[in-house]
């Protein structure tokens, strides 16, 4: 049984050393029907991002990122993915998209990117367990 994700605000540290699947990993732990991409560019508001721009996980951070700021990035279930993404990109110069599970495939979340990361998740667990 899933835990109600309120009060599970998470710290993810940044740095260029880090390696792409160690963050996901983390983000995957809070919420495991969400998952995180990182790509060499962002991908225009609205619109999906190309496959042939996805990183490989074992890339580390600094590979991927145009701003080299060290730090940690809090992520709260109320955040909505445009803010998450927009984070990720001002502070970081990391370009990610959020993909949600449906059933046995990934979904990108392009066109829910105003909902909160607690309601995607809540929706893929519906979704992957009909």
């Amino acid at each position: 049984m899933l835990h109600s994700l309120k009060e599970k605000s998470m710290k993810i540290s940044i740095n260029d050393h880090r390696k792409i699947h160690a963050i996901q990993d983390e983000f995957n732990e809070v919420f495991p029907y969400l998952k995180i991409e990182f790509f060499s560019k962002p991908h225009a508001s609205g619109g999906q991002s190309s496959k042939k721009m996805m990183k490989s996980s074992s890339k580390t951070l600094g590979e991927c990122r145009t701003i080299h700021n060290k730090g940690s990035i809090t992520i709260s279930p109320e955040m909505t993915v445009d803010e998450l993404e927009q984070r990720f990109m001002d502070v970081y110069g990391l370009s990610i998209q959020v993909f949600r599970k449906s059933g046995k495939v990934w979904l990108e979340t392009t066109i829910t990117d105003g909902w909160t990361l607690e309601k995607q998740n809540e929706q893929g667990k519906e979704l992957s367990e009909s």
